[in-house]
């Protein structure tokens, strides 16, 4: 119920939800000024979540600070590795290929090289179809892994977790079997790292945080992204935002 609920939580409360829906309102009302400003709320609406300036910004803000691979000074038990986009499956036929949020599986790699993790912990579920002829997400993350050199015995998957809070707590009882008083350092995009260690917090696991993944950039923009809204831009701004939603729920349900 939980996870329908989150998710019909999350799509009304999007920004480009929420002018769509301001737009159906103005479409319907017959009032002349509720007409207009619906219409006009619903614009600006738009036109701030396709700035660029403004999003990157908001990334920036909200985003865990990169941390350099040489800048890890210790050797932990487990990197635990969240899934979600890493990998891009097409079809039940088709090869796969990294996915949108793969930076985040590549550090991993560069990581275990590196010496800086013993294990790899990839959690996250895949769908029925996928997962029994070996083609989820964690699966097909861990054969790349091997593929380029990782010994499959320090390979753990855990595929049930639809979550992050389940992640967090399916992951704490194979840490607390297999690690005890372990160190972990857990992985994965900046912009869902709050979350992430809150809730592994929750489930009694202390990690160390490696973000990857980054949307925020600091540099000199152009005059151009002050004004000219930018479609891209407009999907990056909904994965932020469905990020605060999601944040939001999680701590009002206590589960970070």
């Amino acid at each position: 119920m939980f996870f329908f609920l989150s998710k019909t939580i999350d799509f009304l409360l999007m920004p480009l939800s929420i002018s769509l829906i301001l737009l159906l309102y103005a479409l319907g009302t017959k009032k002349p000024k509720r007409k207009k400003n619906a219409v006009v709320l619903s614009f600006l609406i738009l036109f701030l979540i396709s700035n660029s300036y403004l999003i990157n910004k908001a990334f920036v803000w909200w985003e865990y600070k990169p941390v350099k691979i040489r800048e890890v000074s210790k050797m932990y038990d487990a990197g635990i590795l969240l899934t979600g986009g890493l990998i891009n499956i097409p079809g039940l036929s088709s090869d796969p290929g990294l996915g949108l949020h793969a930076d985040r599986f590549l550090q991993t790699y560069e990581l275990y090289k590196a010496g800086k993790i013993k294990k790899i912990v990839i959690t996250g579920a895949s769908g029925k179809q996928f997962t029994d002829i070996g083609k989820g997400e964690a699966q097909q993350a861990a054969n790349f892994l091997i593929q380029w050199g990782v010994n499959p015995n320090d390979i753990i998957l855990e595929q049930s977790a639809r979550n992050t809070r389940e992640n967090a707590l399916f992951t704490a009882k194979i840490l607390n079997r297999e690690f005890p008083k372990g160190s972990y350092l857990l992985i994965t995009s900046a912009f869902h790292m709050r979350r992430s260690v809150g809730c592994f917090e929750k489930a009694g696991i202390k990690t160390d945080q490696f973000p990857a993944d980054f949307y925020g950039n600091n540099y000199d923009p152009q005059i151009k992204e002050y004004f000219i809204p930018s479609p891209e831009v407009l999907g990056y701004s909904q994965l932020l935002f469905r990020e605060l939603v999601g944040i939001v729920i999680y701590k009002i349900m206590g589960y970070c």
